[in-house]
């Protein structure tokens, strides 16, 4: 097949993929294309995605590839999908949280509150209902309490291949007030305490 011809139909069944396309699931719609030009095709759309005159790009994430709007874009973007639908909210220890668990998974509840110090059962159960975390068995100690971890939706929310991709602290915590909308602050300027039920905004969505 013709490699141009080739990239605007992996182009296409990655544009109407709800979820990360592998190159297992190419391979079958494809068969006439052996794996290696399926890669070859595919690192040169990765390419091109990163070129300025271009909006989309095709990341690599959770096993597959997906095509995202680009992070540049991402406030005009998340300017229009503010003005379409009513946001999805996260609270500020939610957040707190979901951090805590990227960066210690698996977890359990005990844990996260010895280092929050406070409970999280009310944090883990939105992130939870949200699919940002998922559990993960139960640690082998006194109780056998519920371990946690980080989902594939949380790899597809803030466009990571794999864990191992995780930025620092410091630079997560930004990321996820860029991807999930920055924390209300208080009437002096304050950002909310970590107990409060102040909320912050999360896209849904690729923006």
């Amino acid at each position: 097949m013709d490699r141009d011809a080739l990239k605007a139909q992996l182009e296409a069944i990655i544009y109407v993929s709800e979820e990360p396309v592998t190159l297992g699931q190419l391979e079958k719609a494809l068969p006439e294309v052996t794996r290696e030009e399926l890669r070859a095709a595919l690192e040169e759309l990765v390419a091109a995605g990163r070129t300025p005159a271009r909006g989309l790009e095709i990341r690599q994430v959770a096993g597959g590839y997906r095509m995202y709007t680009k992070t540049e874009h991402h406030e005009a973007v998340r300017k229009f999908v503010r003005s379409q639908k009513p946001p999805l909210r996260l609270s500020l220890p939610a957040l707190e949280t979901l951090a805590v668990i990227a960066y210690k998974q698996p977890v359990t509840q005990p844990e996260i509150k010895a280092i929050r110090g406070v409970d999280p059962e009310s944090a883990l159960a939105t992130l939870l209902e949200k699919g940002l975390v998922v559990t993960a068995g139960r640690k082998e100690a006194v109780g056998r309490p519920i371990l946690y971890r980080t989902s594939k939706e949380f790899l597809l929310r803030f466009g990571l291949k794999d864990v191992g991709e995780l930025p620092t602290l410091e630079e997560f915590e930004e990321l996820a007030r860029a991807s999930l909308g920055e924390p209300e602050t208080s009437p002096a300027g304050e950002p909310p305490s970590e107990g409060s039920a102040e909320q912050t905004e999360a896209e849904a969505g690729n923006a």
